[in-house]
Formats: C-alpha cells, sequence, structure tokens
C-alpha cells in the first residue's frame, strides 16, 4: 500500500525520482518496472506498479466496447500507458504527452492512493485540495450514501 504526499521536481527531460521511501517496495512489488498512464477523471496522471496495472488491464478488458464509457476509459487509460523502469537513481521518465496532459512543469506532487501513486501539477493539486477542503461539511460537498458508514 502506497500512501502520503511529496513534493517532487521534474528535470529539464521530464524526469522525477520516486521519493525514497517507495523505491524498495516498488522493487519488491515490481522489480521497478511501472506503468504511467492518464487519470481520466482528473487531471493528473496515474502510477502503477506493473503487477497491479495487469489487474487494472484484466477490469479494463472486461468492459464492453459498446458502452462509450468504458470505451472511452479504455482508449485512454491504454492508449497512453506507457511502461517505465526506475532507473539507477530512483527516476522514471514522463513522456511529453502526458506531462502536457497533467498540465507538469517544474513543481509537481506524488501522493499514494493504495495500489498506485498520482502526479499532479503541484499548484493545480493546491488549487484543488483547497476546494474540497472549502466544501467539508457543506450541502453540496456533503458526503455520498456510501460515505456515510465511514469511521475515521
Amino acid at each position: 500500500m502506497f500512501r502520503g504526499f511529496s513534493a517532487i521536481s521534474l528535470d529539464s527531460k521530464g524526469r522525477v525520482a520516486i521519493p525514497s521511501r517507495y523505491r524498495e517496495r516498488l522493487s519488491d512489488l515490481a522489480e521497478g518496472q511501472l506503468v504511467l498512464t492518464m487519470n481520466p477523471l482528473d487531471l493528473c496522471l496515474w502510477l502503477y506498479p506493473l503487477k497491479e496495472w495487469e489487474l487494472i488491464e484484466q477490469k479494463l478488458a472486461a468492459l464492453s466496447d459498446f458502452d462509450l464509457q468504458s470505451r472511452r476509459t479504455k482508449q485512454m487509460m491504454r492508449g497512453y500507458a506507457n511502461d517505465c523502469q526506475l532507473d539507477s537513481q530512483g527516476r522514471i521518465l514522463i513522456p511529453q504527452e502526458l506531462r502536457a496532459y497533467a498540465a507538469l512543469d517544474k513543481q509537481a506532487v506524488i501522493l499514494g492512493q493504495g495500489n498506485k501513486f498520482e502526479i499532479w501539477n503541484q499548484r493545480s493539486w493546491e488549487e484543488k485540495r483547497d476546494r474540497w477542503l472549502a466544501q467539508v461539511g457543506s450541502e453540496d460537498g456533503g458526503p455520498a450514501d456510501a460515505m456515510q458508514s465511514l469511521s475515521l
């Protein structure tokens, strides 16, 4: 399981160093083999260990091509999926197309999300986070039915 928040920087070639606290786990889970793709729900990227991505691909394969939303999700997630390998310094290269999609520049953030990571433009993440936090407890931002029973 991956959790936590880290500020990260992109170098001039579009590489980011994965925080050291995750590297050993990634090596254990996937020998440093990762898959990076777009998140079709938000303007950020999803980074999966290869074994987790293979499970996602099975779920995507089960979706009908005759359902428009399913087909679009498969096109985006599979079409923009990139295999990547941690280099000797714990970095991955983010392809230009994905950097553009997520508006990644020098400053970014990586968020552990259980079986995957999200990579965001730092400013976009902070704006979205602040907007969400401002909605907490408001009528518009009330919990969904599935969240009613969650006790933290």
